[in-house]
Formats: structure tokens, sequence, C-alpha cells
């Protein structure tokens, strides 16, 4: 008998950012937003600014250690890319840095990273996109604060308004917002300073295939990706990479729809990954994944054949100890494989003995009782 919904809910809302975090997320980049839209010189180039990355797609994770939560900043400007170089580009923006954020920017390769106290924030740049799509970029559905956990029906269209915004006509809204074909706009581009050239990006294509593939595997997909994001970072601290989105991607293209629950999710993509990427092992080549809406880039350049042969024979090992947790005959067996992929954060089960499905407090730490399922506050991706 598989274990309850309320031990995966628990581990869950322990992985996930804590609402304070979230606050300084808020924080963070509303400050910087409304800087940069309000800055003397910066507003006379920018088109818009809106969220991307993890935190938008409702797949970030709650640091480790001194880490400190972080998202990006997309800056829209109507600089034209074959005019300006990615260093004339970024050197614009140095004194914005220099005013509000003093010693605590450093410009990377494709981005200005900005280290607070209690956030990190990356601003990314990009060029000129058409009038059209400059008009685009300025809807509610594209500069929302509100992630897909937050924004259950998010879809790129005009008639979209963010919750918070909305007033008691909310089923005449929702009707509307379904009526509309979603917008096709063409990728961004950005300023790589290490290559020297522009680079295509397309932060809301990956926005809607994550929101597309939660609602094709039954709204368990961003808490797989969170789940397997978190047995990377607790397990494989000696490798760089693969991390991040490229862990995301290949975890999306693995991930069957139809799952039943996470720990199902996470069980069969892990054997996804085993079987999609064997001959890959077996030539000890990187594979190549390409983004989505930008099928020219890969998004595993960077990871070694060295580090994907250890990823790929990590994942193998999770994958048979996954099994195990999904054939595990009692709660106890199965939270104990569980735990081994982990960590603490995932709750004990009662001894075999006796079972039943509750959680004494020394055998949890405090989590909920099992005798009902648990949902997460904050969360609608349970």
């Amino acid at each position: 008998m598989p274990l309850p919904a309320s031990y995966f809910n628990d581990f869950l809302r322990e992985i996930r950012l804590t609402s304070s975090q979230r606050d300084d997320l808020i924080t963070g980049h509303k400050t910087l937003r409304k800087r940069l839209e309000q800055d003397a010189e910066l507003s006379k180039i920018i088109v818009s600014t809106f969220l991307q990355g993890s935190y938008r797609r409702a797949t970030a994770l709650r640091p480790l250690g001194e880490k400190r939560a972080d998202v990006d900043v997309i800056v829209v400007t109507n600089l034209d890319r074959n005019t300006h170089t990615p260093a004339e580009v970024i050197a614009l923006f140095e004194p914005f840095c220099e005013k509000h954020y003093k010693g605590k920017y450093e410009v990377q390769g494709r981005s200005i990273g900005i280290e607070l106290s209690y956030v990190d924030l990356d601003i990314v740049v990009t060029s000129a996109p058409s009038q059209v799509d400059q008009t685009k970029l300025r809807a509610a559905s594209v500069v929302t604060n509100e992630s897909l956990e937050d924004a259950i029906d998010w879809r790129l269209v005009p008639q979209w308004v963010e919750f918070s915004q909305r007033t008691g006509a909310v089923a005449l809204l929702t009707e509307q917002i379904r009526a509309q074909a979603e917008w096709q706009l063409e990728p961004l581009w950005i300023p790589d300073q290490d290559a020297q050239n522009w680079a295509e990006t397309d932060p809301l294509e990956q926005i809607r295939w994550t929101r597309d593939k939660n609602k094709e595997t039954n709204k368990h997909f961003v808490n797989v990706v969170k789940a397997i994001k978190w047995w990377r970072t607790l397990r494989l601290t000696d490798l760089r990479y693969p991390k991040g989105y490229p862990i995301e991607h290949m975890v999306g293209d693995c991930c069957p729809d139809g799952i039943t629950s996470v720990g199902e999710g996470v069980a069969r993509t892990l054997e996804g990954i085993v079987s999609a990427y064997k001959l890959n092992r077996l030539l000890k080549s990187t594979p190549s994944l390409s983004d989505r809406g930008v099928p020219a880039h890969n998004v595993w350049k960077r990871v070694s054949n060295d580090d994907f042969v250890a990823f790929y024979d990590r994942v193998q090992a999770a994958a048979v100890i996954a099994k195990e947790a999904l054939d595990a005959k009692t709660n106890k067996v199965e939270a104990t494989k569980w735990r081994e992929l982990f960590g603490n954060k995932f709750p004990d089960a009662p001894d075999d003995e006796g079972d039943d499905h509750g959680s004494g407090p020394d055998k949890t730490g405090g989590f909920t009782a099992r005798n009902s399922s648990s949902n997460p506050a904050g969360t609608r991706f349970a």
C-alpha cells in the first residue's frame, strides 16, 4: 500500500521556499524593477521588465546553508543588437548598479548579478523586439509578479489579469481567458559577453511549456522537479554540473504524462533518464538538449563528458532506490527508501508493527499526522 500523500506533501513543504524567503524575493525584485523603470536614463530605453527562472516556473528550492534564494529579472530594451555590442549594452547599466548596488554587483557572462544580504538578483538585458511584441511584452500576463504556483490559470493573452487584481467576476474572466489564442512571441536576444555576440532566449516559452507539462502530469510535474533537484543538491555535492535548469529540462523530457503521484513521477523519471541516455553513457558523451523555444540552444552545453557520466551513474543508482520505494510492502520500508534519496526532510514512518499511518513526535520531529492528506500552505500543486 503506497504512502499517504501527506508524506510527500510534508517533504515538499520542507524543501520549498519559506514564506519569508518568498517575501524577500518579492521585495528584492519589486525594488529592482521599480528603480530600473524610474531611472532617469534607463527609463528611456526600457520597454518592459518581467520575471523568469525557477521562481516564476514554481520549481524553486529552499536554499541550503548560507546560500540565498534568487530571482531573474528580464529587462527588455529598445536597443538594436545590430548597432550595439553586448559590452556597450551592459555598460549602460553599470552607473545604475553603482548608484543602488555599489559593491554588491558583478558583471557576468550573460547578466549582472546582484548579491544582497537576503536575496540574489540577476539582471538579464535583452535587445529590441519587434514593435508588435514590444506592446505585448507590457501586458499583465508578461509582467506579472505571480508564479505558476500562484497564477493557476496563467495564459499569454491580453485579457489575463493577476489574481491579486481581480474583482468578483472571476468566472467570466476565466472563460474569456480560455477563449483567447495565446500569443506566439519571437525569442529575445541577450548579450553574451564571453562569446562577444547576442544569443537567443525564450523564457516565456519555458514558462508556458512548464505550465502545460504540469497539466499533463496531473499537476505533479513541478513537484517532481523540486524533488529531483533537491536530491541532486543534497547527494551530488561533488558535481559542478549539471544543476538548475538543465536538470529541470531533462526531467521535463523524461517525466511521463499521466502520473498519479510525486513518488511515481520521481521513480519513472529517473528510470526514463537511464533509458533515454544509455547510449550516451556507453559512449561517455554528454547529450544535447534543445531549449524550449530556441532549438539551436543546447541547455547541457556546459556539462562535460565526465560530469555527465558521473551524473548518469548516480541517477541509475537512485532509480533503483526509487523503484524499491514504490515496490515496498510497508510504509516504514517505503519511507526509509525515500529518506535514502531525500534525507531527513522526508518524514519517517512508524515501525511496521501496528502501523496506523500515525507519526509520533519522536518519529518525525513534528510532521503532520498521517491519517489524512496534508496540503502545504501556499501551494496549489500538491
